[in-house]
């Protein structure tokens, strides 16, 4: 059966001394939703999350990652998949750190890779109604990217429904964003490009009387993080793979 070290991939990691403009370079050309801090000797400090990181909007800073460290629950190499998935919905981030016995850092673990393993173990009961969030933070096609990165900062979100009077009409992620190489012209120019211009469309939906098993395989088999709820043709409310993890029996 596999074990955390199955899943360890490489990741971007900053030394604590290294300036937060660094970090938000690499949160903006990277997938990555959290990046792991280190000591000088690769001992693991923490994490510092891309909501944090985009507040800073200096593009020059003489401020290091140090005051923006978060605590990570770290995990060893014979880790239970179980056991990582824990570690994940306690700190509600898209990974996990893997550490070796000295405490140093050796990669990570990330949701999107953890998910699908784990819905095939599990068994899942329930409606999408009974775990999915009704106060879903939305966008118009007609907002400027810049407001989205304004949206990342506000909501901790990095995905987003596009709605036409409370009618879903695409998607907008953060990898949307990235995968654009004009939008990091964009943000530095402050020009006009709109989420209409950038967003998925037509985007995957589901009904809130769907099993919440149906709405698991989605989020795996299209490997997306969040999942817009809609009813009669509205946008009724959204479900991600954390509101997924709070479903199974871990």
């Amino acid at each position: 059966m596999k074990v955390a070290r199955d899943l360890l991939i490489e990741i971007p990691v900053l030394r604590h001394t290294e300036y937060i403009t660094k970090a938000r370079q690499i949160l903006r050309d990277e997938i990555f939703r959290e990046i792991y801090v280190v000591t000088e000797k690769n001992g693991l400090l923490g994490y510092i999350d891309a909501t944090d990181v985009l507040r800073v909007t200096e593009t020059k800073s003489n401020v290091t990652v140090e005051g923006y460290v978060k605590e990570a629950s770290a995990v060893l190499p014979d880790t239970s998949l179980e056991d990582v998935a824990r570690a994940v919905r306690t700190m509600g981030t898209d990974s996990a750190p893997v550490i070796d016995e000295n405490g140093s850092l050796l990669g990570a673990i990330m949701l999107s890779g953890l998910f699908p393993i784990l819905i095939r173990r599990q068994e899942l009961r329930g409606k999408v109604l009974d775990r999915m969030e009704r106060r879903v933070v939305s966008c118009n096609p007609g907002d400027t990217i810049n407001k989205i990165y304004s949206l990342i900062v506000e909501s901790g979100y990095c995905a987003f429904p596009v709605v036409r009077n409370r009618a879903l009409i695409g998607m907008l992620s953060r990898s949307d964003i990235l995968r654009n190489g004009r939008i990091r012209k964009t943000l530095d120019n402050a020009s006009k490009v709109t989420v209409e211009s950038v967003m998925t469309t037509p985007a995957l939906s589901i009904s809130p009387d769907d099993d919440i098993e149906k709405a698991a395989e989605m989020l795996a088999g299209y490997d997306v993080s969040r999942l817009p709820v809609v009813a009669d043709g509205m946008l009724v409310g959204i479900i991600d793979r954390h509101d997924v993890l709070k479903a199974l029996s871990l």
